[in-house]
């Protein structure tokens, strides 16, 4: 369902083992918002809910909640380093359209609701 390289793979677990925090998880979600209608939310938790999904992607423990694996089926996570530093890039192969952010996107089906602002 969600795809982590190698790369980003490595990256993650050097902030999760940053965190000092027992039982951490990467929680990778979807809300209404952004520029295009929907944000992506990724970062680090340690409360699993009832209904959400349980993945184990390059050695981590990822959790997407119920409302969002829709989006988010066939997701690809990397990193990539630049002269500016480094950072995660998001392919979604549902987006149909995407923000110039690269955070924001819409899908076929569904184009929640934008918030220019926040792009």
């Amino acid at each position: 369902m969600i795809a982590i390289s190698e790369t980003a793979g490595i990256k993650i677990q050097e902030m999760l083992a940053a965190e000092e925090t027992p039982n951490l998880f990467l929680r990778i979600g979807v809300q209404e918002g952004g520029c295009s209608g929907f944000s992506y939310g990724m970062g680090f938790d340690d409360e699993q809910h009832e209904d959400d999904q349980v993945l184990e992607v390059q050695g981590l423990k990822v959790v997407v909640d119920s409302e969002s694996v829709k989006y988010l089926r066939g997701l690809e996570i990397d990193w990539k380093e630049s002269a500016m530093g480094g950072g995660f890039t998001i392919h979604n192969p549902n987006a149909i359209a995407t923000c110039g952010c690269g955070s924001s996107f819409r899908t076929a089906t569904d184009a929640g609701k934008p918030a220019p602002e926040q792009c």
